[in-house]
């Protein structure tokens, strides 16, 4: 076996194309877009570099010159862990743990050089929100931008000495045809008769114009100390632009108090539902294949990206009154479109919203875990903390 660093146009291709040949034959592996991922390793495209960052990509090869075996290392300056950590992701191999092992083993080695002394895997060079974990349980076809994978890498991550640091967990419930825990019900009926509070989703200009602004208010003092980031009006600016030709206006929902965003849940169609039928590629046939799915065969799938209620009033029934106002607005009426609802991963380490699924009646759909390897195995391990 031989490992080659990637290093050129016709490497970078057969980085893609190697998973592709891998999964051929697999029905519930959807082909991501190649420039989300190509994307990822260019400092043109992520500005991760701007900030030091580094990533180094390799290939393995048989003795035939057959890519059986693909990997990425990087250094994230924006992981902030008790020990230097870096990570491994976009992680592929055939069934073979010698195999599987040189890979590791390759990573290790070029992240010991950086300094690190550990690894996180199978991660994305980037937010969380994309590509993070390894899928070992409800093996179903992916959302967006996350990770599907054979059952058998858990196998090879375990054998390594990975460990666990944090399980990542997601739910999901029928629209339509399931109730709500009673305890919920009546919490969130006490705060919607307060007339203080008030709950809607966004349309017309306000949704283009103030919603990135009420995100912003509400993420940053119910997110931002667990994910060590405030976000600018800029950037949240950006994101909903990014949204905006998926966007639905009924799926973005927030609540008020005494004319103050304090909660929110963002939510968009599933939209792998509608890039499987590109083959990985958004050129210009690609593009015509996504339109015409979108419109004649919609998505019918709904994700949620994000949820989120101010420290103040969380615990308060809040988060309860959203979700039981919107489904009094949309989601109980048979003309919605949406038949069911995924909500983006929650880690273990944040009991209070698995607690708020399980209240919703919504079910662990899947599971993927987030691995560490300590490269001192003396060094005692500790899993992810707890949001308290």
């Amino acid at each position: 076996m031989r490992i080659i660093e990637v290093s050129s146009p016709a490497h970078q291709l057969e980085f893609l194309e190697m998973a592709v040949r891998l999964y051929q034959r697999e029905p519930n592996w959807i082909r991501p877009l190649d420039k989300d991922i190509e994307g990822l390793f260019h400092s043109e495209t992520n500005k991760l570099f701007k900030l030091g960052a580094k990533a180094k990509r390799w290939l393995l090869q048989d003795e035939k010159e057959n890519t059986i075996g693909r990997i990425a290392a990087f250094v994230n300056p924006k992981m902030k862990e008790k020990q230097p950590t870096g990570g491994i992701g976009f992680f592929e191999c055939v069934e073979q743990r010698e195999a599987a092992i040189l890979l590791f083993d390759t990573a290790k080695i070029w992240l010991q050089d950086q300094g690190m002394e550990a690894m996180d895997g199978p991660i994305n060079f980037g937010e969380r929100d994309k590509w993070w974990g390894l899928l070992v349980e409800g093996f179903s076809p992916p959302n967006y931008n996350m990770p599907w994978n054979f059952a058998y890498y858990k196998d090879f991550f375990e054998a390594y000495g990975f460990q666990v640091y944090f399980k990542q967990f997601t739910y999901m419930r029928p629209v339509q045809g399931v109730g709500f825990d009673q305890k919920m019900i009546e919490r969130a009926n006490k705060v919607i008769d307060d007339p203080d509070f008030e709950f809607r989703h966004m349309k017309g200009r306000e949704l283009s114009e103030k919603a990135p602004e009420y995100f912003m208010t509400v993420y940053n003092k119910a997110w931002a100390r667990h994910m060590g980031k405030s976000l600018t009006l800029k950037e949240t600016q950006l994101m909903f632009g990014k949204m905006k030709p998926i966007m639905d206006g009924r799926l973005i929902y927030f609540g008020f108090h005494k004319g103050e965003p304090v909660s929110f849940f963002i939510n968009i169609p599933e939209i792998n539902q509608l890039f499987k039928y590109v083959n990985g590629k958004l050129d210009l046939i690609g593009k015509l294949k996504f339109l015409y799915n979108k419109i004649f065969n919609p998505p019918n799938k709904m994700l949620g990206l994000v949820f989120g209620v101010v420290p103040e009033f969380q615990g308060k029934g809040v988060e309860s009154a959203m979700i039981m106002a919107y489904n009094e607005k949309f989601a109980k009426h048979d003309s919605f479109p949406y038949k069911t609802i995924e909500m983006n991963w929650i880690g273990d380490f944040n009991p209070k919203m698995m607690r708020v699924c399980e209240q919703l009646n919504a079910e662990i759909y899947k599971t993927h875990h987030t691995y560490r390897y300590l490269f001192d195995r003396e060094k005692p391990f500790e899993r992810h903390p707890i949001f308290e």
